[in-house]
């Protein structure tokens, strides 16, 4: 121990009497001088001799109470203790260590007066003390450390178990996982391409997933239809999500003569128990994954936990309307079973969730002659003109505010959630969670927490609106259930989405559009409802007037106060993407102690994955999110650190003419 005390203490008494030779030459020349280099000399021998006798008690401290925890002959045993020992001051310092320790860590070299925490870490020697047993790798090997902690000390145990470590690691990078592909467009491509165009596509596809899938060390084995099944690894599939699952990239690549391009999902079930299982979350995944648009991996894990690759393309509209007439039928019989029906959007409804719960209002009222009521918050509603207008043309009740509904829930009661499939985003959760006969009908693309209950779960992701899904169900529920008011009413929720049949739309859009036409709906009283008042639209333009440009992305920012701030943004965002290279627009506005962000884009940037990453969700071309308890300038400073990581064109820097984040 003498030794190792002095290892540092020699220098400076060495540096000492280099002075003191020095001071002795000054004696000569400048007596002034002498005085001040041996009052020096003086001062560092004090406080070597201090330092050295403060380190000889500390060490006296931490092995005496070593000692009380061991007796003399166990304290000298671990000097030939097989297992390498270390006894540690206070704060880590090693005061002595055994032979194994100096030999099998050490390198043979002394390790007194050394920190254990530099040996522990990331670990540090709290956690060790309070851990049964800390994991920790010290070069090539792997220890379990257990520590017993003492007064002014402790003592450390360090168990070498390299190679049951390694044979832990073999054994689940060898876990065989089950993963599940469909060529997600072929239906699409086949449409048209010819027999011949058709058959090559099909056989491309299945060729480079079935050489991906030996190079993932499994086999690929095709089922029935465009489905095929893939046997792997956990090692193959951890080193596909680094290289964040090229084989979407590799299957785009196959094109057709129309330059439409081949896509797959892939549900991955890891982690699981047992293969069983793992094959049921694969299947899960794969309804994740094409329940958010398609073209994408989803990785389902324990607890329900997903991970995303991918879904950066748009979704291919379904033109086959047999679903929907199924569906229609089978939500015919949930009504006709039931007493009376209660529909519910989101929070903060808008046209389109407003407009498609008076659509099912109508077919359920007028089609079905049940009772129905619509559940909603009228102070909180974007769409206030619409509700008035339909409120004022029905004598009977129509909307109820959420705690009015709240006592009809129940067995007897069929609840259809519309516009929304997540249960943190609707109107009233306790009504959700009061009934337990739930239909949900949706557009948005599938998110994870969502709504598990549903007796239908009628989920359409390429449709352009939820008004679009309800006007193809209520002309299955008879030839009269629209009147030219309930139309107008579909008709705004889907031009809202659309942004004027300009974005989402598709075939079956302007098929909806047409039928409402028919059913006597006014597209200048449709424009009317989308009227604002003279401050909203004073404040719109106020926010694309102070917007910056970051990356190609519009990011405007809404102080509080502003009047109709939510319908102000949103609308601020469509604005923004009418601005020459902006491919993405973000509008923040604060609500109480929360800021909001209103997502908008073209197509060419999916601001839904943007948005998950701050907590929210939504559409390719429209999201949202809020954070709570933040302000504007760290919302901002969230947001830009999502556009830096998530965004593949944007760098880490602003480029020349953008403007830094603030």
């Amino acid at each position: 121990m003498k030794r190792k005390v002095w290892v540092a203490s020699p220098v400076f008494y060495l540096l000492v009497a280099v002075m003191l030779v020095t001071a002795a030459f000054s004696w000569f020349y400048n007596s002034f001088v002498f005085y001040v280099e041996m009052i020096l000399c003086a001062l560092g021998i004090l406080a070597i001799t201090l330092a050295v006798s403060s380190f000889r008690a500390h060490v006296r401290t931490a092995v005496s109470a070593a000692q009380k925890v061991l007796t003399g002959a166990e304290y000298r045993s671990l000097q030939d203790f097989s297992m390498p020992t270390a006894v540690v001051g206070d704060s880590g310092d090693i005061v002595w260590v055994n032979d194994a320790f100096s030999q099998g860590i050490g390198g043979g070299q002394e390790m007194y007066g050394e920190n254990i925490c530099k040996l522990l870490a990331p670990k540090t020697l709290e956690e060790v003390y309070e851990g049964g047993g800390s994991n920790v790798s010290i070069g090539e090997k792997k220890f379990t450390v257990f520590a017993v902690a003492t007064e002014g000390g402790g003592i450390l145990y360090f168990v070498d178990d390299t190679y049951y470590k390694e044979v832990e690691r073999r054994y689940n990078e060898s876990r065989p996982i089950v993963a599940l592909v469909t060529f997600d467009n072929r239906e699409e491509l086949a449409r048209n391409t010819s027999a011949n165009e058709d058959a090559r596509i099909a056989s491309e596809v299945e060729n480079v997933l079935r050489d991906w899938s030996q190079t993932m060390g499994g086999f690929l084995k095709r089922m029935s239809g465009s489905r095929f099944l893939i046997m792997t690894d956990e090692l193959h599939v951890r080193e596909a999500a680094e290289k964040r699952f090229e084989i979407l990239d590799k299957v785009r690549e196959i094109k057709t003569g129309e330059h439409g391009s081949a896509t797959v999902s892939i549900g991955v079930g890891r982690g699981a128990p047992s293969l069983a299982v793992s094959e049921l979350w694969a299947r899960q995944a794969l309804d994740m994954a094409l329940g958010r648009g398609g073209d994408q991996v989803a990785i389902k894990q324990k607890d329900d936990q997903y991970e995303f690759f991918g879904g950066l393309s748009k979704g291919v509209e379904k033109r086959d309307k047999v679903r929907t007439r199924v569906i229609a039928a089978t939500l015919s019989d949930h009504i006709k079973a039931s007493e009376q029906v209660l529909i519910m959007g989101h929070k903060f409804s808008d046209l389109d969730c407003v407009g498609s719960a008076v659509g099912m209002w109508s077919a359920v009222s007028k089609g079905l002659k049940k009772p129905a009521y619509i559940v909603i918050n009228r102070r909180q509603s974007l769409a206030s003109a619409l509700v008035d207008s339909i409120a004022q043309a029905n004598e009977e009740p129509v909307f109820l505010d959420p705690e009015e509904a709240l006592p009809l829930a129940g067995e007897k009661t069929l609840l259809i959630v519309v516009d929304t499939h997540s249960q943190d985003f609707v109107e009233s959760n306790e009504l959700l969670e009061l009934s337990p006969r739930v239909v949900v009908i949706d557009h948005h693309r599938m998110m994870v927490k969502r709504i598990g209950n549903a007796l239908v779960f009628y989920h359409e992701p390429y449709a352009s609106s939820a008004s679009e899904m309800v006007t193809e169900l209520v002309q299955y529920f008879g030839e009269n259930t629209l009147s030219r008011l309930e139309a107008e009413a579909l008709l705004s929720g889907i031009m809202l989405d659309t942004k004027n049949f300009v974005l989402k739309t598709g075939v079956r859009t302007f098929e909806a559009a047409a039928y409402l036409r028919r059913r006597g709906a006014d597209t200048v009283e449709v424009k009317r409802l989308f009227s604002n008042s003279i401050d909203t639209y004073k404040a719109k333009y106020q926010l694309v007037s102070s917007a910056e440009i970051y990356n190609n992305c519009a990011i405007a920012t809404a102080d509080a106060g502003v009047p109709d701030v939510r319908i102000a943004a949103a609308q601020a965002a469509d604005e923004l993407l009418s601005i020459q290279g902006v491919t993405a627009s973000f509008v923040m506005f604060p609500t109480g102690d929360s800021i909001n962000i209103s997502a908008r884009s073209l197509g060419d940037v999916n601001v839904q994955i943007l948005m998950e990453e701050l907590g929210g969700g939504g559409h390719l071309t429209m999201a949202g999110a809020q954070l709570a308890h933040v302000t504007i300038q760290q919302a901002r400073a969230a947001l830009i650190k999502v556009l830096n990581n998530k965004l593949p064109q944007a760098s880490k820097l602003p480029s020349a003419g953008n403007a830094a984040p603030k």
